[in-house]
């Protein structure tokens, strides 16, 4: 439940919901409405109260009444970006230089998604993008907004036809199918600025993997990877995508190269 990431109970929260539909109520009624234990419903109103999400009714017995949602939802904003803020200003003040050659590693397509939203906004001068059609929907939102701070944006997006992020060239020259069953899953880069990488995996079965560094070695070599995509991008366009196909299916070491996958002799 979302008030739970709010830091409300699970009870409180049912506790809360049950007095939006049907208020004033006694703690007797809100328990059986919401389902708290009865034993426990004046402890978790006594909770509501005190976060400033409901009232008492001074009525006999005592009635309990929300704080309308729209107010509630609007001082948990104002507490949460205070509260943010201060973390921002006294953390920072904490935080010591990051190794160059750290390389974190984050699990979830959740957490991985959060993390490559967090590079997107924090890019100031120039972003290096190489993506699937399936993550296009989810980086939209914060690729238009860099571009609205002046980022450059440069991406490369598998299997889509019609979806843009910056100055977009489509992967073309190799059916999608190719590099999904050579990699497992949807392989997705981020650089920015030339001085932080992502490179993540988003698998068939819904899960995700990624690492993420500063390290110059592998920036360079990210960005080396989607330059060579794009200029790859546009040798198919001026000499035809049906001729660069034939020439690695044709070609046994480069269909090695392409599939991941050795020919087996015949002899």
């Amino acid at each position: 439940m979302e008030l739970q990431k709010l830091g409300f109970s699970q009870y409180e929260a049912r506790a809360y919901l049950g007095l939006l539909q049907n208020s004033p109520v006694t703690g007797y009624e809100l328990s059986k409405r919401s389902g708290v234990p009865r034993s426990m419903i004046y402890e978790v109103a006594g909770k509501l109260i005190e976060r400033g999400a409901a009232y008492t009714v001074p009525t006999e017995p005592v009635k309990y009444s929300p704080v309308p949602a729209r107010e509630l939802i609007e001082r948990l904003r104002r507490e949460t970006e205070q509260t943010l803020g201060y973390l921002e200003e006294s953390l920072s003040s904490l935080e010591t230089s990051p190794e160059m050659d750290v390389i974190w590693h984050i699990k979830g397509q959740e957490a991985v998604t959060a993390d490559l939203l967090t590079l997107i906004e924090s890019t100031r001068q120039e972003l290096w993008l190489s993506v699937w059609q399936a993550q296009v929907g989810s980086l939209t939102k914060a690729v238009e907004q860099a571009e609205g701070r002046g980022v450059k944006v440069f991406s490369v997006i598998f299997a889509a036809e019609t979806a843009r992020l910056g100055v977009t060239f489509r992967h073309e020259h190799i059916q999608p199918e190719v590099p999904r069953a050579r990699l497992g899953g949807h392989l997705t880069v981020a650089i920015r600025d030339s001085q932080e990488v992502l490179i993540a995996e988003f698998l068939e079965n819904g899960n995700a993997w990624a690492i993420k560094t500063r390290d110059p070695a592998l920036v360079m070599v990210s960005n080396e990877y989607i330059r060579h995509d794009i200029m790859i991008e546009v040798m198919t366009k001026e000499l035809g995508a049906a001729r660069l196909d034939r020439l690695w299916r044709n070609n046994p070491d480069l269909k090695q190269i392409v599939t991941g996958k050795q020919e087996e002799s015949n002899g």
